[in-house]
């Protein structure tokens, strides 16, 4: 089991920048990618960024060179720095973690995600 827990989410103005950290806990070595989904109010939920163990990255196109995702291993903790920050960047944020559970086979993963937190871009 992996336990999830965001942080960070607020009311900033188009321009600005916030931070989101998710911090891990439990199977911590079981764990494969982390990363960041947003669902905005009649919308699908999307994938922001993800991180592999390996340090691999991958980004929205409408998020690339914005937002940087980013990890502290000491910590169990993974950052996304979010800059010029738009409206439409306007979401609830949830951390997300896949995990590939000791003994069992590469193919099967387990998903976690953490709570949520509100990310509002507005003047």
């Amino acid at each position: 089991q992996v336990q999830l827990v965001e942080s960070g989410g607020g009311l900033v103005q188009p321009g600005g920048s916030l931070r989101l950290s998710c911090a891990a806990s439990g199977s911590i070595d079981e764990i494969t990618s982390m990363g960041w989904y947003r669902q905005a109010p009649g919308k699908q939920r999307e994938l922001v960024a993800a991180l592999t163990s390996e340090g691999s990255t991958n980004y929205a196109d409408s998020v690339k060179g914005r937002f940087t995702i980013s990890r502290d291993n000491a910590k169990n903790t993974v950052y996304l720095q979010m800059n010029s920050l738009k409206p439409e960047d306007t979401a609830v944020y949830y951390c997300n973690a896949d995990s590939n559970p000791v003994g069992a086979p590469p193919d099967v993963i387990h998903d976690y995600w953490g709570q949520g937190t509100q990310v509002t871009v507005s003047s």
